[in-house]
C-alpha cells in the first residue's frame, strides 16, 4: 500500500462497556472492507483482534488490537479496545490518538457502567463521538428504551440517524432518517444492503425522527439555522456538513445503529466514516509541549513538515521483540529515518515500518502525518515517547493513565527470584504503565497497583507466562505508629561492671504528647553538667533508636516530645554508648507510664457512583468504620466522601464492585493517623508478644 495522504485517513477507536459487542463490530467492519474472508467469533476465539492466548481463554479484549482497510477510496484506521474497567489504560491510550470515537451500547442491556466511562474520556480528550447500538437482533433488545438511557445519561444531542424497522430475532431492516431510505440486509448474503423507499406503516415516525435531526443540526451553525427558518428543511449533503461540524464542536453525538454478526448496518456505518467522521486534517493541530519551559505549541498534521511520532502502546512478542504502535503527528516515517526519542535525547534508528491488520504486520515504505503503524526494536523506547528530527524539542502531550486503586503485596514463591519479578514487571510495565509497582521500605514489601482482580490476575499470569517467575500474593502490612496521651517521666542507668574500665550512663527523661503529625522533638533541659554536654548527642541517638522500633506492638513513635532533665556520670566508666542505652532504658520506662496507644492511618476517599447505589455504598464504608463526610451531585452521579482506615481499603473494593456490578469508582489519598480500636490494638500487642 502506497502511502496515505492525511485527508483520505480515518482514525476511529472502538469503545464501549465489556460485552457491548466492540471486538465483533471491528471484525464486521473489517469483513466488509474485505481486509478478512469470513466472520470470526470471541466463542471459537478466532477473531482478528482478540489474537492472544489469554484473551482467548477469557473471552474478553485485554490489549488493545489495529485494523485497517480501504473503503469509498479511503484508509480506516480501526483500534478495538477492551471493555473491562481493569484494561481502560488501553481505552484510554487509543482515544488519546483517534480522531473520532465510537461508543457501542448493547441494545438489549442500554447503558452500563463502561459506557458511562468511556464517555468521560471523550470529554476529557474532547473527541468527536458516535454511539453504535449493537445486538438489536438480540432478545430482549428495545431501541426505544436505549435511546431514552442515553438521552438521560448524555443529553439530548445524542440523536438516532437510524431506527429498526423490527427487532429482535429476526432483526433486518432499518429506517435511515438522514437518507430518508430504508436499508434492507439479508443475513444469508451478509453485506448486501438494499435501499428503498420507507414504507408508509415506518414513514411518520421517520418524519418526526428527520425533523428532530433537522432542527439539531440546525442548533449547531448559525447559517443552517437560517436556511432551516427559510426553507423548513435541509438537504441531505448540508446534514452530512452540518454533522460533520458539530462532531468536531462535540455539539452533535449520532447513533447509529448495527447488528454485527450478521453484517447488518455495517456497510452504512463505513459510509458514515467516509462521509462524516473528520481526517486527521479536519481535526486539526495537536498540541505538543516543547523545550525546556514547557511551552504549548499547535502540531500541523503536515507531511512535509517536521517529524514527529508518538508511541501509544509498547509490547513484545515472541520472536519479535519489543513492539512500539505510534501515531505520525507531522512529516513521515520511513524504515532508516533517524529520529531523537526526545524524552531520552537517544537516537533511534527505525527498522521496518509496518501497517497492523490484527496480528499481521504488513510492511510500508512510509507512513505520512496522521496515519498509525508500527515499528519493532527500537532501544528504550516507550509508551508516551515522542520521536522527532534531529533538534526538535517538541514532545506530545503525554496520555494520563487511570490510577490503580488496588494495592496487593507480592512474594516469590522461590527465594532468589526478587530480581527476575523486578525485571519481568519493569517489562510489563512498559507495555501496561497502568499498573504501578512499588517498595514498601518499611515492612520491606513489593506492592502491585493495579485497576482491579482481572487486571491483578492478568499481570501475575503474564509474569509466569513470559518470564517463568511465580509470585504469591501476601496482604499488604499497615504501617501503624505508636503514641502517648499523658506525659510521664523515668530514669534511665546502665551500670556494669566486669573488670578493668566499667559502663555507666545515667539520665532522665520527660517525655509528653505533641500534636498529630508533628513528629518526634529532643530537648535538654541539663544544667549544671550532672550530664557532660559531650554525652548528649548519644543520649538523643538513645531516644531516636528506641522510638523506631516503639515499644506496644514494634511500630515507629510519633507525635511526641523528649526531654533530658537530669543525671549523673562517671569519670572514667562513663561513655557515649553507656549514656545511649540509658536513654533507651529510661524511654521505655517512661513510655509505658504515659498511658501509650496505637494509630492507624486513615485515607480520604472519593467514591463516584450511580444515584441508586449511595445507601449501600454509605452503609458498607460505615461497616468498615468509615466517617461520611459528605455528599454531591456531578451530572448523574453521586459522589460520596469518606474517611477509611487502610485496613478497610483492600475489602472495600471487593464490596463496591459486587454492590455496584462495577458501576462505580473510587479513588483514595492518605489523610493522617488515629487512634486504632481497642480490639485491633490488643490484636497487635498480643502478635508482638509470639
Amino acid at each position: 500500500m502506497q502511502a496515505v495522504q492525511p485527508d483520505q485517513l480515518r482514525n476511529i477507536v472502538i469503545t464501549g462497556h465489556a460485552g457491548s459487542g466492540k471486538t465483533i463490530l471491528a471484525e464486521s467492519l473489517a469483513l466488509s472492507m474485505g481486509v478478512i474472508k469470513r466472520l470470526g467469533t470471541i466463542e471459537e476465539g478466532n477473531t482478528i483482534s482478540d489474537y492472544s492466548a489469554d484473551e482467548i481463554v477469557r473471552k474478553h479484549s485485554l490489549n488493545t488490537s489495529l485494523i485497517n482497510g480501504l473503503w469509498n477510496g479511503l484508509k480506516i484506521n480501526i483500534i478495538d479496545t477492551p471493555g473491562l474497567l481493569d484494561f481502560h489504560g488501553d481505552v484510554k491510550s487509543a482515544m488519546r490518538i483517534a480522531d473520532t470515537v465510537l461508543i457501542t451500547v448493547n441494545a438489549a442491556a442500554g447503558v452500563e457502567v463502561g459506557t458511562d466511562t468511556v464517555w468521560e474520556y471523550t470529554r476529557e480528550y474532547y473527541k468527536p463521538t458516535m454511539f453504535i447500538l449493537t445486538k438489536l437482533d438480540a432478545d430482549r433488545a428495545s431501541f426505544k428504551t436505549t435511546i431514552q438511557e442515553l438521552q438521560d445519561h448524555f443529553g439530548h444531542l445524542v440523536t438516532p440517524i437510524q431506527f429498526p424497522a423490527d427487532e429482535g430475532l429476526g432483526h433486518h431492516t432499518l429506517i435511515d432518517v438522514l437518507m430518508m431510505k430504508q436499508l434492507e440486509f439479508n443475513p444469508d448474503k451478509p453485506g448486501e444492503m438494499a435501499i428503498s423507499e420507507i414504507p408508509d406503516l415506518y414513514l411518520k415516525r421517520a418524519e418526526e425522527l428527520h425533523q428532530q435531526l433537522v432542527e439539531a443540526v440546525a442548533e449547531t451553525d448559525e447559517e443552517l439555522m437560517n436556511k432551516f427558518f427559510e426553507v423548513g428543511n435541509l438537504t441531505e449533503e448540508e446534514l452530512r456538513s452540518g454533522i460533520q461540524s458539530a462532531l468536531l464542536t462535540r455539539t452533535f453525538f449520532p447513533l447509529f445503529c448495527t447488528s454485527p454478526l450478521h453484517l447488518i448496518g455495517t456497510e452504512r456505518l463505513l459510509n458514515a466514516i467516509t462521509n462524516i467522521c473528520p481526517s486527521p486534517i479536519q481535526r486539526g493541530p495537536e498540541h505538543a509541549i516543547c523545550s525546556a519551559d514547557e511551552t504549548k505549541q499547535l502540531i500541523q498534521p503536515n507531511p512535509d513538515g517536521p517529524t514527529l511520532a508518538f508511541i501509544f502502546k509498547t509490547m513484545s512478542e515472541p520472536r519479535v521483540g519489543e513492539i512500539s504502535y505510534l501515531r505520525v503527528y507531522s512529516g513521515h516515517i520511513e524504515s532508516g529515518h533517524e529520529l531523537i526519542d526526545v524524552q531520552t535525547g537517544q537516537l533511534q534508528k527505525l527498522g521496518q515500518i509496518y501497517t497492523i491488520l490484527g496480528q499481521k504486520k504488513t510492511p510500508v515504505e512510509k507512513l505520512l502525518a496522521g496515519d498509525i503503524g508500527m515499528v519493532v526494536k527500537l532501544k528504550d523506547a516507550h509508551t508516551n515517547d515522542t520521536l522527532a528530527d534531529k533538534g526538535t524539542s517538541c514532545r506530545i502531550s503525554p496520555i494520563i493513565f487511570p490510577l490503580p486503586v488496588l494495592a496487593t503485596a507480592i512474594m516469590p514463591v522461590t527465594q532468589g527470584d526478587e530480581e527476575k519479578i523486578s525485571e519481568g514487571l519493569h517489562h510489563l510495565h512498559e507495555e501496561d504503565p497502568s499498573f504501578a509497582l512499588e517498595h514498601d521500605v518499611e515492612f520491606n514489601q513489593t506492592i502491585l497497583k493495579t485497576l482491579g482482580e482481572t487486571h491483578l490476575d492478568t499481570i501475575i499470569g503474564r509474569l509466569q507466562d513470559k518470564f517463568n517467575v511465580t509470585v504469591t500474593l501476601a496482604p499488604i502490612r499497615i504501617p501503624y505508629r505508636e503514641t502517648i496521651r499523658l506525659s510521664s517521666s523515668a530514669q534511665g542507668k546502665y551500670k556494669k561492671q566486669s573488670g578493668g574500665k566499667g559502663q555507666y550512663g545515667d539520665v532522665w527523661i520527660k517525655i509528653e504528647p505533641l500534636a498529630r503529625d508533628t513528629g518526634f522533638e529532643f530537648a535538654s533541659e541539663i544544667v549544671g553538667g550532672v550530664v557532660p554536654s559531650r554525652y548528649l548527642p548519644a543520649v538523643e541517638k538513645g531516644l531516636r533508636e528506641a522510638i523506631t522500633t516503639g515499644i506496644l506492638a514494634g511500630y515507629p513513635v510519633v507525635d511526641l516530645k523528649a526531654v533530658a532533665y537530669d543525671g549523673s556520670y562517671h569519670p572514667v566508666d562513663s561513655s557515649e554508648f553507656a549514656f545511649k542505652i540509658a536513654a533507651s532504658m529510661a524511654f521505655k520506662s517512661a513510655f509505658e507510664k504515659a498511658k501509650p496507644l496505637l494509630l492507624e492511618p486513615v485515607y480520604s476517599l472519593n467514591v463516584y457512583a450511580p444515584e441508586q447505589y449511595t445507601g449501600e455504598i454509605v452503609g458498607d464504608i460505615a461497616s468498615k468504620r468509615g466517617k461520611i463526610l459528605g455528599m454531591e451531585t456531578e451530572v448523574k452521579m453521586q459522589i460520596i466522601h469518606a474517611h477509611l482506615p487502610q485496613g478497610s481499603l483492600t475489602t472495600f473494593h471487593h464490596a463496591l464492585t459486587r454492590l455496584t456490578q462495577s458501576r462505580a469508582r473510587y479513588s483514595y489519598s492518605f489523610s493522617h493517623y488515629e487512634e486504632a480500636p481497642p480490639d485491633i490494638a490488643q490484636q497487635l500487642i498480643a502478635e508482638k508478644k509470639h
